[in-house]
């Protein structure tokens, strides 16, 4: 079990990872803006981060098992679509349906994984699984820029559907047994309908501020969230019982946690990859060379904070994890067109060791916190602040690039308002890891339950 979803992890991480790097390419084949190259990650996340509670939920009671395997199919078709699109929407659409099956695999992994071994191996075990994502983070803009030099952006997602292939296979040989869950009732499809439509246009509202159309898709988006939530607290069977979130203090902020840590962390790729090759000049392996450093750094520490979560305390590891990513943003916001590379390396070595304090014990602590038969809502609820936190990074960063960019490309002659853009960017999100580290203090100590 271990063997298969770790490298589900390492294939679908590279998946995300290697992207970023192809991104100036895709932008010269096809004359994109920055805003336009946004999209083309922007949607992979909108789209998962609809999809993922429902479908979790759906696993839960037909088997997280047969839910993973199809979602991995589903990501090798999108892959392949993407590798033989003629333009920019083609590509984009081809990202969103490969997202559904993205949804489905990071809504039950977790909840597969967990399910498979006793608590007190849970730290371990969910340090090794997330070790896996950030060696295939490491790989991602190493071996991604490798393949996109030699191959070509398309032989990067060619790429992509051979991996997910391969997990696929391992999938049908290895996997037996049905793992569904007893649950009263079926899928809750009025909430997952309310859940998807409030979410979705809260998040494509974010995406297209400080517009007033943005700003109105957003408002919409919260109220239709605020009637998803009155009305599962009401419901008999519902997609999520927000019980989980008003009477399970660890639970709540450790999702809490969660969600801001990755809206502080995500773009952080999407601008060094711009930085690097549209304002340094590096080819695309140099620049995966030197946003290796991130998430190697992860890998390395990432086992050891599982472990140690197992007998200290997550709230600590996760609260001074976030305060290290708080300082490596901070450094981050010095860069210029001159700044020394082991400058930015330094920062993304802080970024690394922060993340790793902070991504396995906190997920250890919410994993924990509920009962085995919602071992699937909750890994799909790490999934969701995971995409809801990704989609308000890259939010954040189409704001500022539509604020002080606008439409033009990035080059030598708009170099300073990409920077200042860049800038921002790296400064809001070290001050909501000053909240985060608010949130992760809060949770108050975990109990393991399952």
């Amino acid at each position: 079990m271990l063997f298969i979803t770790t490298v589900s992890a390492f294939c679908t991480s590279f998946a995300a990872s290697s992207v970023n790097v192809a991104l100036p390419l895709i932008g010269i084949e096809f004359h994109l803006s920055g805003v336009a190259l946004n999209w083309i990650v922007t949607i992979y996340v909108l789209v998962s981060a609809v999809f993922v509670m429902p479908l979790g939920r759906l696993g839960d009671l037909h088997g997280r098992q047969m839910i993973f395997g199809i979602g991995m199919i589903i990501y090798g078709v999108g892959s392949a679509a993407a590798a033989l699109v003629t333009d920019a929407t083609g590509l984009i659409l081809a990202r969103a349906f490969s997202s559904i099956g993205a949804a489905m695999a990071f809504g039950t992994v977790t909840a597969v994984l967990v399910a498979a071994y006793p608590p007190q191996q849970r730290g371990r075990i969910l340090g090794i699984n997330v070790a896996m994502v950030y060696f295939g983070l490491s790989a991602g803009p190493v071996l991604g820029g490798l393949i996109t030099q030699v191959f070509g952006w398309r032989g990067l997602f060619w790429s992509h559907a051979l991996l997910s292939s391969v997990v696929v296979v391992l999938i049908l040989w290895r996997l037996r047994g049905n793992d569904r869950q007893h649950h009263h009732g079926g899928l809750d499809l009025v909430g997952a309908t309310l859940y998807a439509v409030g979410l979705g246009l809260l998040l494509v509202g974010l995406s297209d501020l400080p517009s007033l159309w943005g700003i109105g898709l957003s408002c919409g988006g919260l109220v239709v969230l605020v009637g998803f939530w009155l009305f599962e607290s009401r419901t008999n069977s519902p997609i999520l019982p927000v019980t989980l979130f008003t009477k399970n203090r660890t639970f709540a902020f450790s999702n809490l946690a969660a969600m801001i840590s990755y809206s502080a962390t995500f773009a952080v790729a999407f601008f060094l990859s711009l930085y690097l090759e549209s304002i340094r000049g590096l080819p695309p392996s140099e620049a995966g060379l030197v946003l290796i450093a991130q998430p190697l750094i992860q890998a390395v520490f990432s086992p050891i904070t599982g472990r140690l979560s197992d007998r200290v305390s997550p709230r600590l590891l996760a609260s001074v994890g976030m305060g290290l990513t708080a300082l490596g943003l901070g450094v981050l916001t010095f860069l210029d067109a001159t700044t020394p590379l082991v400058w930015v390396l330094a920062a993304l070595v802080l970024l690394g060791l922060g993340f790793a304090l902070f991504s396995s014990p906190n997920t250890n602590a919410i994993m924990g916190s509920v009962e085995k038969h919602d071992l699937g809502l909750a890994s799909a609820t790490v999934a969701t602040m995971r995409m809801i936190g990704q989609m308000l990074s890259m939010g954040l960063a189409l704001v500022l690039m539509s604020v002080i960019l606008g439409s033009h490309a990035i080059n030598s002659e708009t170099a300073g308002e990409f920077l200042m853009a860049q800038r921002w960017g790296f400064g809001v999100s070290a001050g909501l890891c000053a909240l985060g580290i608010l949130a992760s203090l809060a949770r108050g100590r975990s109990t393991k339950t399952v």
